[in-house]
């Protein structure tokens, strides 16, 4: 819900029309020279950029410069208006509108230095400077322009004190100082404000003005009080207030409150408390049944717990509840029932999503015939939507999205013709929808929907009543073609029908509507065609289908652009040597696809990208040295051709941490700097590649590094026992989630990081759960010497394989310290003496391998280790269980001998290849010269024929015989 702010100022709304009509106000009454002068003395000591105030100049009419308003008659000015263009001041606002007016794309702010000629201004009654840029303190003379009866400094970017003498504006009646950086040691200049009817503090540091509680809720005259954000805390010693009887708004949102401060329940008048964005804890105090006059109270994003109290239902022009974001546990049922009782005809606005609401839904909450806002998103409630909802003919908004809703898609929406919003995602409701559940719907626009199991069968000639600017329908079933009815949306923005069911060429008109995408998501169909350039400002998302071609052109702001498992073809070089950017692409996706080429080495304009992911592809050559400028968070190059040595540039993106070069042909000895300079890595992965020389004894270094995956290289040397420094191996900590989040105005999606990664004696992907996967593996490499003991203080360690190596020595008894370990391989070594009997402490072990190793003795007795098979064992001198006979036998394989197989977890039995082998070769010996030689062949089919006629005879003649 919207925080609503209720003011009793009449007075300002005149204010304001004249500030948006003064450019149009004709007068015939010329400026007075001393303050056009004055002006000019003001405007010479600006910065003015967009010029602005072009209008100001020497001799002109000062009265009908930008910004002036002069008195009718004496022609004095009274007010000087020089805000900024303010924010976009509605929500759903286009993005091209959000983008014109957001700060750091606005050029039109004032800066430079308030020069003193404005007390030259002896009638000035108004002072608008808000919205600019003046990184200064609040001059201190502005407490000297007697006449001002309003003053608005807001998100000016004015910084320290605030100047004690803006106390003596006694006729000051509005005095708005928020969104700035103000630190004031006390508010005791209030108090001079004696006709002060509006005060706005927010985001000021009200840490040292302990009176702050004191001057404002005593001030005999203030009726509007905004304190958000101001880092108030409880009072741990309460003091006594004369209260006042004038204060109806009161805001101290944002803030550190534990408890609902005692001393606003002695604000009898009040008719609005917004506390929204503190750390109440809780249940919600009864004491709120002593302010009667209450209309809006907003208690939303606080850990309130409990139950809502009856007393809250005795706020008889209660019209605006927002309780969203807490931990309230209650049956919804009783929620409308309670507040039937007090405001059935008065409620407006009710929003309790995201607390721990359960039951039905119940008919009643069709009763609240003003009810515009409704909103019960993330919650627990079950069962069907009640058909009563038609009956609110004042509902604009409906949200009740995450949860467990269950039934058909109600015909009863087609009667809201008020509704703008609806939002029915992420439940569990079934069925067919047609185009008469929208049949009345004209202002509809947003409609979101996704994950749920409907279908949508509108008459193909369909056209919508509505003309949305955000449609999600993610998990409807709207295929097979392409839906036609989108073609007349004209304000479409954001659009979601990703796992569709849609198999059809994309029609060219989607991205050539007139309206510009913020968002598109077609995801997870099964979409064909080349797509030449895609008009979308921000977020494209086009993974799992089946598109062609070169990759697209793209719109110079775009940010996240996914075209994972496709069948783009071609280089890379139009998209990234060619595209003109206006901002920073932060994802780039394009794996599993068939690009082809080099990448190219012109990435210095693509600053501010994070994610970058080519994998699965056949890009060849080496990596470019401006890949390294670009200080990536997740670089992934696996599976393609790949070759040369790491460029020395990768060094400069500290921010990885993930970089997956696997699978590739890339050589050289593996850089210390990685482990110098990438100190944020998590996930490390160079398997399969001709890497040699030793491992860096600086990889040690990396204390985040979660996977390790060296196997399946040229690496030699010996297994460094600094690994035990890998403190994220080593230490209990948080399990994290890779997860690559992306959000815009209007919506929010990620997707999981993956990673291939061999475990238990398989290669696997891994997303979801790639947070909780601690590896290392070292397999298929020339690794000499002993298994370090020191690997065993890696207790959080789930996986370890050092298999096909030429490691000697005893297994070190120390890794049975790794209580957690699921995997470990330690086969086709040299390693020699017994399994330790500590490992039958190793409960969590479901892949274990040492066979074909020179081990003797018996196999420890425990539930784990008896449970794998004999090929676990094999190779070695061991007996007892689970081997069948009493020793296993030592043979040891063809690629332990050769150490050079990339085989991994497959024994050849090279009898039977031989078999297959010799028949080949005397198929082909044998057969094929009656392909190519005429000559045998006739040859061949003679000596049959004569063969043939010979048995033929031997038979007939054994008949006769007998």
């Amino acid at each position: 819900m919207k925080s609503v702010t209720i003011t009793l100022f009449p007075f300002l709304l005149v204010i304001l029309a004249i500030c948006f009509s003064f450019c149009d106000a004709t007068s015939d009454v010329l400026c007075i020279e001393s303050e056009r002068k004055a002006l000019l003395k003001f405007k010479n000591d600006l910065v003015d950029p967009s010029n602005r105030l072009s209008s100001w100049v020497e001799g002109g009419d000062c009265c009908k410069w930008l910004g002036v308003v002069c008195h009718n008659t004496t022609g004095h000015i009274n007010q000087l208006h020089l805000a900024a263009p303010l924010s976009v001041h509605h929500f759903d606002a286009p993005a091209a509108e959000w983008e014109t007016y957001h700060p750091s794309k606005n050029n039109s702010t004032l800066r430079g230095k308030i020069n003193s000629s404005l007390l030259e201004l002896k009638h000035l009654s108004s002072l608008d400077l808000s919205n600019n840029n003046f990184r200064s303190n609040i001059p201190k003379f502005l407490g000297m322009l007697g006449s001002l009866t309003y003053l608005n400094l807001s998100h000016a970017q004015f910084q320290g004190e605030i100047p004690h003498n803006l106390g003596n504006l006694s006729k000051l009646q509005y005095l708005d100082l928020g969104g700035n950086d103000l630190k004031p040691r006390s508010l005791q200049w209030v108090s001079g404000l004696s006709s002060l009817h509006y005060l706005d503090l927010s985001d000021a540091d009200l840490r040292k003005a302990t009176d702050w509680l004191q001057v404002t809720f005593e001030h005999p005259s203030l009726l509007e009080l905004h304190l958000s954000a101001c880092s108030l805390e409880d009072d741990p010693s309460p003091i006594s207030v004369n209260f006042t009887k004038s204060l109806v708004v009161l805001d101290l949102s944002e803030n550190n409150f534990s408890s609902v401060p005692m001393s606003i329940f002695g604000l009898h008048g009040l008719v609005s408390i917004d506390l929204s964005g503190n750390s109440l804890e809780g249940p919600i105090p009864d004491y709120f049944r002593n302010i009667s006059f209450l209309e809006v109270l907003d208690l939303s994003r606080n850990s309130l717990n409990s139950s809502t109290p009856n007393s809250l239902f005795s706020l008889s022009h209660l019209q605006f509840l927002n309780l969203s974001s807490n931990e309230i546990d209650q049956d919804i049922s009783e929620i409308p029932l309670s507040l039937s009782r007090c405001c059935l005809d008065c409620l407006e606005s009710l929003d309790m999503a995201h607390n721990e609401l359960f039951g039905h839904l119940v008919d009643q909450l069709g009763h609240f015939k003003n009810l515009a806002h409704l909103s019960l998103a993330g919650n627990n409630i079950s069962g069907p939507i009640p058909l009563s909802i038609g009956e609110l003919s004042s509902l604009r908004f409906f949200d009740v999205s995450e949860n467990q809703l269950n039934g058909t898609f109600p015909l009863c929406f087609g009667q809201l013709e008020s509704l703008e919003t609806l939002n029915l995602g992420f439940n569990l409701l079934e069925g067919v929808v047609s185009e008469t559940h929208f049949s009345n719907l004209t202002r509809l626009t947003t409609l979101e929907a996704s994950q749920n199991r409907l279908r949508f069968e509108p008459n193909s000639s369909w056209i919508p009543p509505f003309q949305c600017r955000i449609i999600k329908l993610s998990q409807w079933y709207l295929g097979p073609k392409f839906p036609r009815w989108l073609k007349s949306q004209k304000n479409l923005s954001v659009l979601d029908i990703s796992e569709a069911g849609i198999s059809d060429i994309l029609p060219t008109w989607l991205l050539n509507l007139s309206t510009q995408f913020e968002y598109v998501n077609l995801s997870c169909n099964q979409l064909t065609g080349g797509i030449s350039y895609l008009n979308v400002r921000e977020i494209v998302d086009l993974r799992s289908n089946r598109f062609t071609g070169p990759l697209p052109r793209v719109f110079p702001t775009l940010q996240y652009l996914i075209l994972s498992n496709n069948s783009f073809s071609g280089p890379l070089f139009e998209l990234v040597c060619n595209s003109l950017r206006e901002g920073p692409m932060e994802c780039l996706a394009i794996e599993r696809n068939l690009l082809s080429g080099e990448i190219p080495d012109c990435w210095n304009h693509w600053r501010g990208l994070g994610y970058l992911n080519l994998e699965n592809n056949n890009l060849t050559g080496k990596i470019p040295p401006s890949l390294g400028h670009l200080n990536l968070l997740v670089l992934t190059l696996r599976n393609n051709g790949m070759f040369g040595e790491l460029p020395s540039t990768l060094q400069l993106s500290t921010s990885l941490i993930m970089l997956d070069l696997s699978d590739n042909h890339f050589s050289g000895s593996v850089p210390a700097w990685i482990g110098d300079k990438l100190s944020k890595l998590e996930i490390l992965s160079l398997r399969s590649n001709n890497f040699d020389g030793h491992i860096p004894q600086k990889i040690c270094q990396l204390q985040s590094l979660r996977i390790l995956d060296l196997g399946h290289n040229n690496i030699s040397g010996a297994i460094p026992k600094c690994f035990s420094n890998l403190s994220a191996m080593a230490n209990r900590g948080n399990q994290n989630t890779y997860i690559f989040q992306w959000s815009s105005i209007s919506t929010n999606s990620f997707f999981y990081l993956r990673a291939l990664l061999v475990l238990k004696g398989r290669q696997d992907v891994y997303s979801t759960t790639l947070g909780l996967v601690t590896s290392m593996c070292l397999s298929t490499n020339r690794l000499i010497g002993e298994i370090p003991k020191e690997l065993g203080s890696l207790v959080e360690l789930r996986s370890l394989n050092v298999s096909r190596n030429l490691l000697i020595g005893n297994i070190p008894d120390e890794i049975s310290n790794m209580k957690l370990m699921e995997s470990l391989d330690l086969s086709m070594n040299q390693l020699n003496g017994e399994i330790p009997s500590s490992f039958s402490n190793l409960n969590f072990l479901n892949h274990f391998n040492v066979s074909y190793n020179n081990l003797t003795g018996q196999i420890p007795t425990s539930t784990q280790l008896q449970s794998f098979g004999n090929f676990s064992y094999m190779g070695n001198h061991l007996y007892g269980p689970p081997l069948t006979k009493n020793r296993s036998t030592n043979h040891t394989p063809t690629d332990v001998a050769n150490n050079g197989s990339r085989s991994e977890g497959s024994n050849v039995n090279w009898f039977y290849v031989s078999i297959v082998l010799g028949f080949v070769m005397g198929f082909s010996g044998v057969v094929a010269p009656l392909f190519y030689i005429r000559s045998w062949r006739h040859a061949y089919y003679r000596k049959l024929d004569h063969i043939g006629r010979k048995l033929y005879m031997s038979l007939g003649y054994n008949g006769q015989v007998a």
